[in-house]
């Protein structure tokens, strides 16, 4: 089973040749390890082992001021489960949506060192996540 936790060069590329127009919202599906593992970044684990999803607090905590400041804001943060529609066997810990005001706000974010810093606390959290960029689609358009 494949695991993703970052974004490859291609999705990258694919991302910035999008014609966004105004703000994007970030749909991030989340799973957790059972224990984090700051194996990558010793400079951020705690004394004692901590969960997965008390990693990704630390990780929230870390990131929101940077996110505040750069425009952006978590719209919703929430305990996932099992699918209603979708693959039994899939799971998903958490879901969170975040809207940042443009594309260029994003990157600003997510280029941002002292965000950087902390991003260990993610990679430490999690064993697997989905990021699908949303573009908003104006309502008036149906009619």
């Amino acid at each position: 089973m494949s695991h993703y936790l970052e974004p490859t060069r291609e999705a990258g590329r694919a991302f910035m040749a999008r014609p966004w127009q105004g703000g994007v919202v970030m749909l991030n599906l989340l799973r957790f390890r059972a224990v984090a593992d700051y194996s990558a970044t010793p400079n951020l684990a705690p004394a004692a082992a901590i969960s997965g999803a008390q990693a990704f607090q630390r990780y929230i905590e870390h990131t929101l001021p940077y996110l505040r400041e750069s425009g952006g804001e978590l719209l919703f943060l929430g305990d996932g489960g099992p699918f209603l529609i979708g693959p039994s066997e899939e799971r998903w810990d958490m879901a969170m949506l975040v809207r940042q005001q443009s594309v260029a706000s994003f990157m600003a974010f997510a280029t941002h060192q002292a965000y950087l810093a902390g991003i260990g606390h993610r990679m430490a959290a999690l064993e697997d996540a989905r990021l699908l960029p949303l573009a908003p689609i104006r309502l008036d358009a149906f009619g």
